[in-house]
């Protein structure tokens, strides 16, 4: 029985990057599995230091469609012509009925058992950002509009850019050809890593460059406001402290008069004591004049 005519179909046929120094870049690419099988897929390129997928294997069911990610990696400078040599690679091979994701083997894209492996080679095209004064370039110069050209110079230009963008195409296309190795030359395919390694690319120089280069463009009203901030949080903390100092001084008056308390109290008590000990030593006066008087009358009485 001989190979199937084609497993996959790939959306887009290359790679096209919106190119920006020091940014990173994205593309999107549709697998259609145009089979009746289960088909897996792995994603190699010939520069895998330069660029993440996500996912970089997978199955696709019968007659699916599958999408992976290729992000580029943040350039610190435009390559010539605004062309690159890498290229990818895009195996499939059937599987067997019900494989998933984690069945995949690095045996089943392997030639040496006889399987069939069919192999979709991409290339890489760089296109300059729409808002981006380089809009083409021509024999390694880039077309400006210089802002203080006469009109007619400014016409010039016009016209010599809309002629740079039909001509552009064609001329990069050639020079591609003429310049990139042939496909057999070129070194072997690596897989190329997936985004869960992107953590420690981030910490490349490039991505330091671009913080660096933010934190040195900032607007003069947002170095305003930072500085605004910081009197304020200034401002808090001295307050912050004042407080904590006036709560202090509350805390420890709060003692004190809790202490003089406590004496008033144990003064009462001490002279509660002393008047109760006055009143059981000896009779009182009027006491004594009372049996006085008593003591009259029952004389006077008695004489009688």
């Amino acid at each position: 029985m001989g190979p199937p005519e084609e497993l996959l179909e790939i959306q887009p046929g290359e790679l096209n990057f919106t190119f920006e120094v020091k940014k990173q870049s994205s593309c999107s690419v549709q697998l259609i599995n145009k089979s009746d099988e289960y088909v897996a897929f792995k994603i190699k390129t010939t520069s895998p230091k330069r660029y993440c997928v996500r996912p970089n294997t997978g199955v696709i069911l019968p007659r699916s469609k599958c999408e992976f990610t290729v992000t580029m990696q943040a350039q610190r400078s435009a390559p010539p012509d605004m062309q690159l040599k890498d290229k990818f690679l895009v195996q499939s091979t059937i599987v067997p009925f019900g494989s998933a994701d984690e069945d995949i083997l690095p045996s089943f894209f392997s030639k040496e058992n006889g399987r069939y492996i069919e192999e979709n080679k991409l290339r890489v095209v760089l296109v300059s950002p729409p808002y981006s004064p380089v809009l083409q370039p021509i024999n390694g110069a880039s077309i400006q509009d210089p802002a203080n050209e006469a009109p007619i110079l400014k016409e010039t230009a016009a016209f010599k850019v809309s002629f740079a963008l039909k001509e552009a195409p064609a001329s990069r296309e050639a020079t591609a050809l003429k310049e990139a190795p042939a496909l057999e030359e070129i070194p072997d395919f690596q897989e190329s890593p997936a985004l869960k390694e992107a953590p420690a690319l981030k910490e490349s120089s490039s991505s330091k460059d671009q913080a660096l280069n933010g934190a040195e463009n900032l607007a003069p009203f947002q170095v305003k406001d930072v500085e605004d901030l910081k009197l304020k949080i200034n401002n808090l903390e001295s307050n912050l402290n004042k407080a904590d100092k006036m709560i202090a001084m509350l805390r420890e008056e709060k003692c004190l008069v809790v202490q003089e308390k406590d004496m008033l109290q144990q003064e009462i008590v001490v002279l509660r004591r002393k008047s109760l000990a006055k009143v059981q030593v000896g009779f009182p006066f009027l006491f004594v004049v009372f049996m006085a008087l008593v003591g009259v009358f029952v004389g006077y009485l008695l004489n009688q």
